[in-house]
C-alpha cells in the first residue's frame, strides 16, 4: 500500500477483559506495529479499570504510544493516561478539556453525523472519530459514508479516524482520506492479532 500521506494506526484494546490477560495479547501488536494511539474500552468495573490504565500507560508510554481511554475523565488523570475519548460526541468535550487540561488528548466520536462531528470539532476535540465504515448490527446500525471522510478531509482541519466494521478493502478506500484508522474488534478473535493487522493494514 502507497505510504504517501498513510494513516496513522490507531489501536483500540480488545474490551472486557482482564488486566492480567493484557500484556501478551498487546505488546505483541504494539512491538510488530508503529501504533500512534492506545484505546481502552470503558467499561467495566473501576478497579479493574484501574490496574488496566497503569498497565496499558507502561506498555505504551515504553513504545511512545499516547493512551486514551474512553468517557472517564477522572480515571485518566488520575492514572496518568494521555486522555479520553468521548463516545457521546460533543456534549462532554468542553468539561474534559477543562478537568484535563490543554494538553490532553479530548477525541469524541460523531457516529455517521457529520454534524455530531462538527459540533465536537468546534467544542475543541483533538480529533473526531467516524464509524462504523461497514456494515454492522451494532448502534443504530448506520454506516458512516465513505465520502463523509472525503468531506470532512478536504474542509475541516480537526483530524478525522475511521473506525468500526474495517477490512482491508474499505481501509485501502479510506487511506487518501482519513488522518488515523481504528483497529480493533477486527483482529482481537485471530489466532495471531499482530499478523491479522498485517493482513488488514496490506
Amino acid at each position: 500500500m502507497p505510504q504517501d500521506d498513510a494513516p496513522q494506526l490507531y489501536l483500540i484494546a480488545p474490551a472486557r477483559i482482564a488486566a492480567s490477560q493484557l500484556e501478551p495479547l498487546l505488546a505483541p501488536v504494539l512491538d510488530a506495529h508503529p501504533v500512534a494511539c492506545l484505546r481502552l474500552p470503558g467499561a467495566g468495573e473501576e478497579s479493574e479499570l484501574a490496574r488496566i490504565a497503569d498497565l496499558a500507560r507502561e506498555l505504551a508510554h515504553a513504545r511512545d504510544v499516547a493512551v486514551v481511554i474512553e468517557d472517564h475523565v477522572a480515571l485518566a488523570s488520575r492514572h496518568g493516561l494521555d486522555g479520553v475519548h468521548l463516545t457521546n460526541g460533543a456534549r462532554a468535550v468542553r468539561f474534559a478539556r477543562k478537568e484535563l487540561g490543554t494538553d490532553a488528548i479530548v477525541g469524541a466520536f460523531g457516529g455517521a453525523s457529520r454534524h455530531e462531528g462538527l459540533n465536537a470539532g468546534e467544542a475543541g476535540a483533538d480529533y473526531v472519530s467516524f464509524g462504523p465504515c461497514g456494515p454492522s448490527l451494532l448502534g443504530t446500525g448506520e454506516s458512516a459514508p465513505l465520502d463523509l471522510f472525503a468531506w470532512w478531509s478536504e474542509m475541516i482541519e480537526v483530524p478525522v479516524v475511521a473506525e468500526g466494521a474495517l477490512d482491508a478493502a474499505t481501509i485501502r478506500a479510506l487511506w487518501p482520506t482519513a488522518d488515523f484508522i481504528a483497529i480493533g474488534a477486527e483482529i482481537w478473535s485471530a489466532e495471531n492479532p499482530s499478523a491479522a493487522l498485517s493482513a488488514l493494514w496490506g
